[in-house]
């Protein structure tokens, strides 16, 4: 393929547009409105393929995507606080964007998976949900401690009744209990234009992507290469574990591609509530500043080659 695929265009013209500080920006309802349309299509594709097949038989992936989640959390914090030198708080909720997963980036990697016909695993979604969890639990614990005062029940509230837990979850349902004949109706809109709804949201992530580089102007080179050299080590970790599950190609890749990915919704808003002394534009700047933009741009393709390698060395 000779050329950028389009969505990608769309990131770039925002993150060009951010620094140069053009007056363009998608008006906040706009923005939330294709946020949650994106949520809802991820997970009510997931959700018709889930009911294609037994839950019990994803009971070793689950608890596999967990466990990853903790690992690499707990991989994460020392190299933070240690080597980085960042304060106990910081260097947890760093660790805990770094062990949860982007939406987002798993939105691109569909569509670029799709564009060249590779097929992955259909329940990733749901992985894609129960991966949000462990790290905020872990980041938690590695700030706080456990103590009475950790108000977990605002935590639990913030985590599996946040926007995106609650979409995607909610879609997967929607999709599993109505089927690919009952979402005919609404698949012009979920399905048929799902590409286009990602370039309106890349095209608003690149503003906010830009906006993030001051932080890093201010933090230092650390910071920088932490957000490019961490998702290399979770992607050689998520193709592990992918491998060890037996799944495909495609599947390794993607399961690389959500270790590799970090999050900036769901894991900053849980850290406000629990470990509010933690400064948020340090994760911020290297998951949205760093680590999105090198996914988006060289990353997935990056993991895919990891993938066919990895399952090729093993069958030779």
């Amino acid at each position: 393929m000779n050329s950028l695929d389009p969505i990608l265009l769309f990131f770039l013209l925002g993150l060009a547009a951010g620094l140069l500080r053009s007056e363009l920006r998608l008006p906040s309802a706009v923005y939330e409105l294709v946020s949650m349309l994106l949520l809802l299509a991820i997970g009510l594709k997931g959700g018709i393929e889930l009911a294609q097949q037994p839950f019990a038989n994803l009971a070793p992936q689950i608890l596999a995507v967990i466990a990853m989640g903790v690992l690499l959390t707990l991989l994460a914090f020392p190299v933070l606080h240690y080597a980085g030198r960042f304060k106990r708080a910081d260097a947890a909720s760093i660790a805990a964007h770094y062990g949860s997963v982007s939406v987002a980036t798993y939105a691109v990697a569909v569509a670029w998976f799709a564009s060249r016909d590779i097929a992955f695993e259909p329940h990733m979604p749901l992985l894609l949900a129960v991966l949000e969890v462990p790290a905020i639990l872990v980041g938690i614990v590695l700030a706080r401690g456990i103590s009475r005062d950790m108000r977990l029940g605002a935590v639990a509230h913030d985590v599996f009744l946040g926007k995106g837990i609650v979409l995607i979850v909610g879609g997967l349902a929607i999709g599993w209990a109505a089927g690919s004949d009952g979402l005919a109706p609404v698949k012009p809109l979920f399905f048929d234009l799902f590409k286009g709804i990602l370039a309106l949201f890349l095209l608003e992530m690149g503003l906010i992507t830009a906006g993030q580089f001051g932080s890093l102007r201010r933090y230092g080179a650390f910071l920088v290469a932490f957000g490019l050299g961490m998702p290399l080590v979770s992607s050689l970790v998520g193709t592990g574990f992918g491998l060890l599950l037996g799944l495909s190609i495609g599947g390794v890749a993607m399961l690389a591609t959500l270790a590799a990915s970090a999050s900036y919704i769901a894991v900053p808003a849980a850290m406000r509530i629990s470990v509010p002394d933690a400064n948020p534009a340090l994760s911020l700047a290297a998951s949205l500043g760093v680590t999105f933009p090198f996914n988006v741009l060289v990353g997935i393709p990056l993991y895919y080659a990891l993938a066919v390698s990895a399952h090729a060395y093993l069958a030779g």
